[in-house]
């Protein structure tokens, strides 16, 4: 029973954390890249860990051949001088140090080779998990794009539906505003007919007649004459005959009893 229980719960949490990577597919990719650093921090320390055998290795075989020379130099000198028990001591260790020179050259050998393949085998890796993520981080922003096209055009699409659709509220607004603008123009065009315009050409006519009139005792008062053509109506025959003769002064006149 609590078997299944647990199985049911595990189930529930999986579909959980599943929906959770699915709407949150950026912060799935930082978390690989930060686990990606992680595993090379951690792969780096195990390389210098076999770099540092290496090292050992190249100090031992620098060792062995040092003391290879030595006992070959001290060997030959004993057998030069007839001590023939030393130089045998000295010809024993010297195999020795060879055997063991040739194995530790032979492990050094190995240990680069291994080391030079980690190193190989690690920047392939790196690579491969960079140019993934990259290509992720390309699809995410390639998702992204298409889902905000398809939204838009779904958008354009519920508008073009939706405003051009058959009694839709603007074509109801189009008729009300129709509607309206004819039954001002009617009521314009009957305001129009009810004017009396013979009270305005009545009232036209005597401004006219006052302007006349006053322009005529304008010129008359200041012995000015209209130029031909723009005098007024009612002065056209006063204006052909010649003007009267000044009156004589009163008085005597010069010469006269």
């Amino acid at each position: 029973m609590f078997n299944r229980l647990a199985n049911l719960l595990k189930g529930f949490l999986s579909l959980f954390i599943s929906g959770l990577e699915k709407s949150n597919p950026r912060a799935l990719i930082e978390a690989e890249k930060e686990n990606l650093r992680q595993q090379i921090g951690r792969f780096n320390e195990s390389l210098a860990s076999h770099a540092g055998f290496v090292e050992r290795l190249m100090r031992q075989v620098k060792n062995l051949e040092s003391q290879e020379r030595d006992l070959a130099a001290k060997a030959a000198a004993h057998v030069k001088a007839g001590n023939r028990q030393v130089a045998g001591q000295y010809a024993l260790q010297l195999r020795t140090v060879k055997e063991q020179l040739e194995e530790n050259r032979g492990q050094l050998e190995a240990a680069e080779e291994t080391f030079k393949k980690l190193v190989k085998s690690r920047d392939v890796a790196v690579r491969d998990a960079q140019a993934k993520i990259e290509s992720l981080k390309r699809l995410l922003s390639e998702t992204e794009m298409m889902e905000a096209q398809a939204e838009l055009q779904e958008m354009a699409q519920g508008m073009i539906t939706e405003i051009g659709g058959s009694g839709d509220t603007l074509n109801r607004v189009e008729e009300y505003l129709t509607e309206r603008r004819d039954q001002a123009a009617g009521r314009a065009r009957v305001a129009a007919t009810s004017i009396d315009t013979s009270q305005v050409d009545l009232r036209e006519a005597e401004q006219e007649a006052l302007a006349d009139q006053a322009l005529a005792e304008f010129t008359a008062a200041y012995g000015l004459e209209m130029p031909a053509g723009e005098a007024p109506e009612g002065e056209a025959a006063e204006s052909e005959t010649p003007p009267a003769p000044p009156l004589k002064e009163m008085g005597p006149q010069l010469g006269e009893g």
